[in-house]
């Protein structure tokens, strides 16, 4: 079994790639997801590949199950659930932070707690500050809660104060539930976030007490599926910090998997950059339903260790204090409502308006014939001449004449044309893109000139040169297989486990042989997860890091360590006053928690290369075009698997493969470099 496939379910298409190891041979293809039932277009999409599953050794796959659980998605209500903690603590996740959203609006409401309170029950028990036991838990009352809520209750959440420190309540009470309670799944806070901070801690056990039952009801109905179908390998599921991990393990922390489609996309960018010698990249993804910007420097996609799940998002900007805190490492993305079929709508005030409602998969933009029949920003684009008359390698058929109904029906209220209704709507839906791609760039510190632009997603590499323009990065590179670039960086993503454990001290009472205990301790875990998923040993790179604040802040700051405290404390001092634009070197520090990254390296596809030839190539074909600069263009059409290395083309011009159709604007050149990519500069 040498073939591997990778499948990325999105909102209104499931991408699906395979790669053959022996032979090198790469399929790909894209099928309408099924939203209320999304394995069924998952394994539609594996089946059109024409592998037989007893020949494929992995299967990677990226879900949005997890955020769709948190928007309300029907078919995925969240389960009862109970919140066994301290007494006198019930209200911790209703209190929260005191982090206001909206701060001028007087109306806001925070989020509804996923536990109500009527099922959140405190018990007698308390573990202090530094791991003592003041008060023994009282296991009566903690039977007497698993015996009134057993068979009514899923799930049974346990968050006691200071468990990070010392678990030993959080494990008697799991025992007694199990003990009462057969059948009902158990989560302890200690076991999924153990570090202080009773809140977020808490909230994260609470988010995956609530995914467990309906992530594990899906990968075995996965599994299932394949199995019937002769399916014997490795299931892995892409995780949002940007590597894979065994089924297994997205069933046990379920948080963890939550953005695995967007980071897929990340990762991917990631891996292009490296080989191409690209140091600053922006990943820009423009699907059927949102558009995702991410930052690679170095070869990295930045990382954040904390979200907010089921939060508001305004701009792409994550409005703080929204959502549900969940604690795991993930990629630092930016989203909006703004993929292909995001509908353009009119506003209470008569102006033009595009997005946040998307007409996804079902039934699609108005063009799509399945249905829909509001405007949308594939409608526009086909009614500009810059889509062919057929997408998906031929699986979905474009009818102008619906396009052309929806968008004069919204032109005719607005006394607009259909070009200039077209045209607004594709400008309206840049100016909402570009503030995305801002975020992840010019509020990270970084001056988006010095990047490259990474184009993908079906709709990406048509409104990429456009975005580039506005905000200024020097060039946009389309890779290859643009449209499933998300299921093709699931092929190129290794094993990812984050462990850490809390430690709480300052850093001058700390030793370093103390230190060096945790990390054998948790390097030891992570190695046994890795081999026991199939990974050699001697593809196993762990780093090793160190959470530190300054005594009395609130947050801390993530460094590297190497063995030497010292060196640690100055790595600080150093991040703090990069980050904030001064440190404190006389006060004291606290080592929060230690914690460990740890990597299993998997065999990478060995993409095409060629020796780049400069030449012009000849079109296809030719089509009339809409451009805001010259009005309609009798524009030539390339056929990209026919562009080699070296082929140079100059604007105005379409560039169409199965998966995607790449808009070159005139005053613009596109190139054709050694690995296959387009690359499109201002000429």
């Amino acid at each position: 079994m040498a073939k591997r496939i990778g499948a990325d379910i999105g909102g209104t298409f499931t991408d699906v790639v395979g790669f053959d190891e022996e032979t090198g041979t790469l399929l790909h293809l894209k099928v309408l997801t099924t939203p209320r039932e999304p394995w069924k277009g998952l394994m539609d999409g594996i089946e059109r590949l024409g592998w037989s599953l007893d020949t494929v050794s992995i299967i990677v796959h990226a879900s949005t199950l997890g955020t769709n659980t948190f928007l309300g998605q029907v078919g995925l209500e969240i389960p009862v659930a109970v919140l066994v903690t301290n007494k006198g603590f019930r209200d911790v996740l209703e209190i929260g932070r005191q982090n206001r959203p909206e701060l001028y609006n007087l109306f806001f409401e925070k989020p509804r707690p996923l536990i109500p309170r009527s099922r959140r029950i405190g018990v007698s028990g308390r573990i202090g500050p530094k791991g003592e036991e003041l008060e023994p838990l009282n296991p009566d009352e903690v039977r007497k809660v698993a015996r009134e809520w057993c068979g009514k209750a899923k799930v049974f959440v346990i968050s006691f104060l200071h468990s990070y420190l010392n678990p030993v309540h959080e494990e008697q009470a799991k025992k007694i539930i199990q003990e009462e309670c057969p059948g009902a799944i158990v989560v302890t806070s200690y076991e999924v976030d153990p570090q202080p901070k009773e809140y977020e801690r808490t909230s994260t056990a609470v988010v995956n007490g609530v995914l467990k039952p309906l992530l594990a009801t899906y990968i075995e109905r996965v599994v299932e599926e394949l199995r019937v179908k002769g399916f014997q390998g490795k299931l892995l599921v892409m995780q949002s910090s940007g590597g894979v991990a065994g089924s297994e393990e997205a069933t046990r922390y379920p948080a963890a998997f939550i953005e695995s489609g967007p980071a897929a996309g990340a990762v991917a960018v990631a891996y292009f950059s490296r080989l191409m010698g690209i140091n600053r990249a922006l990943g820009f993804d423009m699907g059927g339903t949102t558009a995702k910007a991410s930052t690679i420097v170095d070869g990295e996609p930045l990382i954040v260790p904390e979200y907010e799940v089921g939060g508001k998002v305004h701009m792409g900007r994550l409005l703080r204090g929204s959502g549900y805190p969940v604690r795991y490492p993930y990629i630092d993305l930016a989203e909006v409502s703004a993929g292909g079929g995001t509908i353009a709508w009119i506003d209470p005030g008569g102006a033009l308006r595009v997005g946040p409602v998307s007409a996804g998969a079902d039934p699609g933009p108005a063009c799509y014939g399945r249905g829909g029949e509001e405007p949308t920003i594939t409608d526009a684009n086909y009614v500009l001449g810059r889509l062919p008359d057929e997408l998906a390698g031929g699986r979905v058929k474009l009818r102008r004449d619906l396009a052309e109904k929806a968008l004069r029906k919204l032109g005719d209220r607005l006394g607009m044309g259909l070009e200039e209704l077209a045209s607004s709507i594709i400008r309206i839906a840049n100016t909402v893109m570009a503030r995305a791609l801002r975020l992840v760039s010019v509020e990270r510190g970084y001056d988006p000139r010095e990047f490259s632009m990474f184009a993908f997603g079906g709709a990406g590499p048509l409104h990429a040169a456009a975005l580039a323009a506005e905000i200024g990065v020097k060039e946009v590179v389309v890779p290859p297989l643009p449209g499933v670039f998300s299921a093709l960086g699931l092929l190129v993503t290794d094993y990812r486990h984050d462990l850490h454990k809390a430690v709480v001290k300052k850093a001058d009472e700390a030793s370093e042989e103390e230190l060096e205990k945790v990390f054998q301790d948790l390097e030891k875990e992570a190695v046994s997860m890795l081999l026991s998923e199939g990974v050699r040993r001697e593809d196993i790179r762990i780093t090793r890091l160190l959470d530190m604040h300054y005594l009395g802040q609130a947050y801390e700051l993530t460094v590297p360590y190497r063995g030497d405290i010292g060196e640690a404390v100055e790595a600080f001092h150093e991040k703090h006053e990069a980050r904030y634009g001064y440190s404190l070197r006389g006060e004291p520090v606290v080592i929060v928690n230690a914690r460990i990254v740890a990597i299993g390296a998997i065999p990478k596809p060995q993409l095409p290369r060629g020796e780049e030839k400069p030449h012009r190539p000849e079109p296809r074909r030719s089509r009339r075009v809409f451009f805001e600069e010259t009005g309609w263009v009798d524009t030539p059409v390339y056929w990209r698997p026919e562009l080699r290395p070296g082929a140079e083309i100059e604007g105005p011009a379409i560039i169409e493969s199965d998966e995607s159709t790449i808009l070159v604007p005139p005053s613009h050149v596109a190139r054709v470099d050694g690995f296959f990519s387009v690359r499109i500069t201002r000429g």
